[in-house]
């Protein structure tokens, strides 16, 4: 069997193969409530019909001002539960398992002009982007407690698995780097310091949920004077002591800056990552060829391929690769006439 499709099990979870849908923004709760709509139960679930292993959900907001747009999906009420558990229902028929990815946009955030955001230290993203407000440490405690509530829902709603949005210059992400995080109290300065709001969430997290943690780091900034990759293996191997299963490895975003990309171009960080630290990584960015993800696999420098916009170009990726590397796959019995 090729390793694309052999299972993988992850604390009491089991993915039936190695094919993992990235979270990706849809920006399509157009009431602006966070609510799951058609669109959502639709894109879901045709990947999962498709045989993707693992659906992760977009970016899911823990408080309504940690949106990245007022169309995000999201996870600060109990108002949301019942969508995301019938989501959830969908998927899980078709053999899939789910993740979804608790977020906060802090300095990113592009909500209504009256709206508030908030972030490490008062620094815009740049000169387009709102100036953020300064965390006081209590705003800081009540964006622990509502990542702790969204992890509570994630339960109640019937996910599988919880990811960490620690990348792309959102809130976690930038208390991570110096390149944002200028503070000079417990969550600033050295590297201990700034990893302090992301210990915290995990530990918080931990009290409602007992099955598989993700965190997405950004583990590439692009910026000489930015985090290094001894400072992102120092939070990895923090992460895993912890408790996390596995790091899910993207870069960039932090800061403006331009990114070389080529297919795999964050594959080599990952690979570090892994053999560092001793941890389950997922190789994500420009991976669109079957035998390209099979390569990573087996040459053991990721455990997990997550797939973006392959994804959204064709649901049925798994199926054409399963064909691609001689491989054959269980069809949905109501699609079991075409699929072969």
């Amino acid at each position: 069997m090729k390793k694309l499709f052999s299972p993988m099990e992850i604390g009491n979870v089991r993915l039936k193969n190695r094919i993992v849908m990235s979270p990706m923004c849809m920006y399509s709760s157009m009431n602006e409530d966070g609510m799951i709509t058609p669109f959502h139960m639709t894109h879901y679930t045709s990947r999962a019909v498709g045989q993707v292993g693992l659906i992760m959900t977009e970016a899911t907001a823990v408080q309504p001002e940690g949106r990245i747009s007022v169309h995000d999906l999201g996870i600060w009420s109990d108002d949301h539960i019942e969508g995301l558990k019938q989501l959830n229902e969908q998927i899980h028929s078709y053999g899939s398992k789910t993740g979804i990815q608790l977020a906060h946009a802090g300095r990113k955030a592009v909500l209504d002009p009256s709206t508030d955001i908030y972030a490490p230290s008062a620094i815009s993203f740049n000169e387009k982007h709102k100036t953020p407000k300064e965390m006081t440490i209590n705003d800081i405690e009540q964006t622990i407690h509502a990542f702790r509530q969204g992890a509570r829902r994630a339960k109640e709603a019937n996910f599988d698995i919880i990811e960490i949005h620690g990348a792309h210059g959102y809130l976690i992400s930038e208390f991570l780097s110096p390149l944002a995080n200028k503070r000079i109290d417990d969550y600033g300065g050295e590297r201990e310091n700034r990893f302090r709001i992301l210990q915290e969430i995990v530990e918080a997290i931990k009290i409602e949920w007992n099955g598989p943690l993700f965190v997405r780091l950004s583990t590439n900034e692009y910026n000489e004077n930015g985090n290094t990759l001894e400072d992102i293996l120092y939070f990895t191997d923090q992460l895993k002591a912890l408790g996390v299963d596995l790091i899910d490895c993207s870069s960039g975003g932090v800061v403006p800056a331009r990114i070389h990309t080529f297919p795999g171009y964050q594959v080599q960080r990952c690979e570090s990552i892994k053999h560092h630290t001793k941890i389950a990584t997922g190789a994500v960015g420009l991976i669109t060829s079957p035998k390209h993800a099979e390569e990573i696999l087996e040459n053991n420098r990721a455990d997990l391929i997550f797939l973006g916009r392959e994804l959204l170009r064709n649901p049925y990726w798994a199926k054409n690769a399963a064909m691609e590397l001689n491989e054959t796959i269980q069809a949905p019995k109501q699609y079991e006439r075409g699929w072969n």
